[in-house]
């Protein structure tokens, strides 16, 4: 997967929008970001601790905890070389519903048929 593909499924989701954080492209709802893009050719995404530890278990090879008080609060390391679409999407739409407003989870859930 490539930055171009995170841009992409981020901005599907409802509500998304593309701004900037200390020049690095991020992506929020609500004014809240889920996910980032540093220059390192990954993506950082939010998860709570337990999503983390499940994630960074499961597929060492894609999720990585950040080091220091960011991985402490969720924030993870997105391996794209080693992602695939199903496996980016699914997180990329973790870390947004860990940040939406319940109102929009329930909508998105009802527009997707998991209501």
């Amino acid at each position: 997967m490539t930055p171009e593909d995170v841009r992409r499924i981020a901005l599907e989701l409802p509500g998304a929008t593309e701004k900037s954080h200390f020049g690095k492209p991020d992506f929020r709802v609500r004014d809240r970001v889920f996910a980032s893009l540093p220059e390192d050719g990954n993506a950082v995404i939010k998860l709570t601790r337990d999503q983390q530890e499940m994630m960074c278990a499961a597929e060492a090879a894609v999720f990585q905890a950040l080091e220091g008080g960011w991985g402490k609060q969720g924030w993870t390391r997105l391996l794209l070389a080693a992602a695939d679409e199903k496996t980016l999407r699914s997180a990329l739409t973790t870390a947004w519903r860990n940040v939406a407003p319940a109102t929009l989870c329930k909508a998105f859930d009802l527009a997707v048929g998991d209501g």
